[in-house]
């Protein structure tokens, strides 16, 4: 059995009347007539009551017509859903990024995206740079959003934003207090690093700063991601040297500033595999590059 002939047996059934069902379906009455002939000979069963001047469905007909109808919506809502999937308007898309991006642009470009392609699955985490880079590689996600970049030349990349970087401090800082702080001034301020390991890694860009500045901080606390760093700074452990962009976000217990001095600011890129050319990622690229040349 073939679906052509269930959808013409659907029309007849629908119709009661060959002459309608045929103009419905554009096509001539004979074909149609040796089609569900061909049916019926085929299920060896009579579909059709054609012994009035209205013909009528038999109750074989009444089951293949409930069955008809129902795998010919699946079949349609398949080749729907198998379309959207294949053209990126449906499907899902994995995507990871560093603890300190969800306060900055990237939550407005998840919802850009969102507006263009609605239908498709979002599956949002949270990584270090390391973890990204692995990820990626293992195919584990689709997108990474790193901070500044991961150095694999596997990867496309799409850089996202740019931004200084600012002190978060204690609330109880005297550090708060002053018009202008200057970096080269705080050499005898315990540091929250972050992350802990791997290293290299922005842990080791803040050091470099100091010692631009012309000092090594008196002690050093090392958290493992940004949200523990300023859940340290929060409770006075120490400072911490931040993206301005996670100012936008209020947390008990800390305050930002800007500070003076050596100031290499820090950025965000979007990364995807260079052999994974799904429409999802593709169309996630193209809105990360529109996005970005709005800001």
């Amino acid at each position: 059995m073939d679906f052509k002939r269930l959808k013409y047996f659907l029309a007849v059934a629908e119709e009661l009347h060959f002459g309608r069902a045929a103009n419905r379906l554009d096509i001539a009455q004979p074909p149609l007539s040796r089609q569900i002939a061909a049916l019926e000979a085929e299920l060896e069963v009579q579909l059709f009551d054609r012994s009035r001047s209205q013909i009528r469905l038999t109750q074989a007909g009444e089951v293949l017509q409930d069955h008809a109808r129902q795998l010919l919506e699946r079949l349609d809502a398949a080749y729907r859903e198998t379309k959207m999937v294949g053209s990126g308007a449906s499907g899902r898309l994995r995507i990871a990024f560093v603890g300190s991006a969800s306060h900055g642009v990237l939550p407005t470009l998840i919802k850009s995206y969102r507006s263009f392609y609605p239908e498709v699955e979002l599956q949002l985490s949270a990584m270090n740079n390391a973890e990204l880079q692995t990820a990626l590689i293992s195919r584990e996600i689709d997108i990474a959003v790193a901070r500044p970049v991961l150095d694999d030349e596997e990867f496309r990349r799409e850089p996202l934003c740019t931004e200084p970087l600012i002190l978060a401090l204690p609330d109880n800082s005297e550090l708060g207090t002053q018009l202008e702080i200057r970096f080269a001034d705080l050499a005898d301020q315990t540091f929250v690093l972050y992350p802990r390991k791997p290293r290299p890694s922005y842990a080791d860009k803040v050091l470099d700063i100091c010692a631009r500045e012309g000092f090594k901080p008196k002690a050093v606390d090392l958290a493992q991601d940004f949200q523990s760093a300023i859940s340290l700074v929060s409770v006075g452990v120490g400072i911490a040297v931040v993206p301005q962009s996670v100012s936008r976000t209020q947390r008990p217990g800390v305050i930002f500033r800007p500070y003076k001095g050596y100031n290499p600011g820090t950025g965000l890129t979007v990364h995807a595999r260079l052999d994974n050319r799904a429409p999802q990622v593709m169309h996630f690229l193209e809105v990360t590059r529109k996005f970005a040349r709005k800001q």
